[in-house]
């Protein structure tokens, strides 16, 4: 594919046929997404984790369907390239499938989606299935379901027993044969994350599941340091542009109480004539 293609789901299929990594960020807006779409990542994941980074909910659960077709809307817009998929937030798609589909259409029409992604293994096959017979291309997820994570004992690695691992490769098994065209995998071990990857032939994309999975994910902003000193133990920081924030902010904060900015490069002068004529006006109005 060129460099400025836009990414579909065969792309992915391929890269894992290749053995070519996938990447994917969890992004929120457009500034970030137009500069990571610039830079090269291949997918772009508007996840419900903005409930918690971006809209300061205490958990994913509580943001609703039209913030989340809000952030997606924005994100769409500077992704000419990545493919930007949609998480699907709580109660979007759990009533029914038919209330599902016509959601899951809402982000395509209305966001400007390529994709929409579900929460859950077998017991959310009906749904995806329905989406995808729909005609939207929809992204399995299994492992930490965050929108669940009460249910599976909080928020903890999952599948860390035999048992626990084949469940979960069944359940990417079942995914797969629903229409999922990629499967998220969140905190399980590495040797969990590389069997459901070599267990299925649709790309498995890792957050928290070790290098072996034919992607790898993180949020966009744990990577450039914008959520204070605690990330996710499977992120990375590569910038701490907190700091750097902080800091310009401190400046201009000063340089505004000293009056220092804005300086005359900042400002938009009156040209002389005009200037005359409302010193005038002034004059006039005393």
């Amino acid at each position: 594919m060129s460099t400025d293609e836009k990414i579909l789901p065969a792309h992915l299929r391929q890269r894992k046929e290749e053995g070519r990594k996938i990447t994917m960020l969890s992004i929120y807006d457009y500034a970030i997404a137009g500069l990571a779409d610039h830079a090269g990542l291949d997918t772009i994941l508007v996840g419900d984790s903005l409930a918690v980074t971006a809209l300061g909910y205490s958990s994913t659960v509580s943001v609703t369907l039209d913030e989340m077709l809000h952030h997606t809307r924005a994100v769409a817009k500077a992704a000419k390239r990545a493919m930007v998929i949609a998480d699907m937030p709580f109660m979007s798609y759990q009533v029914s499938s038919q209330e599902a589909v016509r959601n899951a259409g809402r982000f395509i029409k209305e966001a400007g989606a390529d994709a929409v992604k579900v929460e859950g293994g077998e017991t959310i096959v009906s749904t995806l299935k329905a989406i995808h017979d729909a005609g939207i291309p929809v992204v399995g997820h299994i492992g930490l379901t965050l929108q669940s994570s009460a249910q599976l004992g909080g928020k903890v690695a999952q599948g860390q027993d035999a048992a626990a691992a084949r469940r979960l490769i069944e359940d990417a098994r079942a995914l797969e044969a629903a229409g999922a065209f990629a499967v998220i995998v969140q905190s399980v071990p590495t040797e969990v994350g590389k069997a459901i990857s070599a267990s299925i032939r649709v790309p498995t994309i890792s957050y928290g599941a070790g290098v072996h999975c034919d992607g790898q994910g993180i949020v966009a902003a744990d990577l450039l340091g914008l959520t204070g000193p605690v990330t996710p133990a499977y992120s990375k920081r590569y910038v701490d542009m907190s700091a750097l924030v902080s800091k310009a902010i401190e400046r201009y904060c000063s340089e505004v109480l000293t009056s220092k900015f804005p300086a005359d490069e900042h400002s938009c002068p009156m040209g002389a004539e005009e200037l005359g004529k409302l010193q005038q006006i002034l004059a006039d109005l005393r």
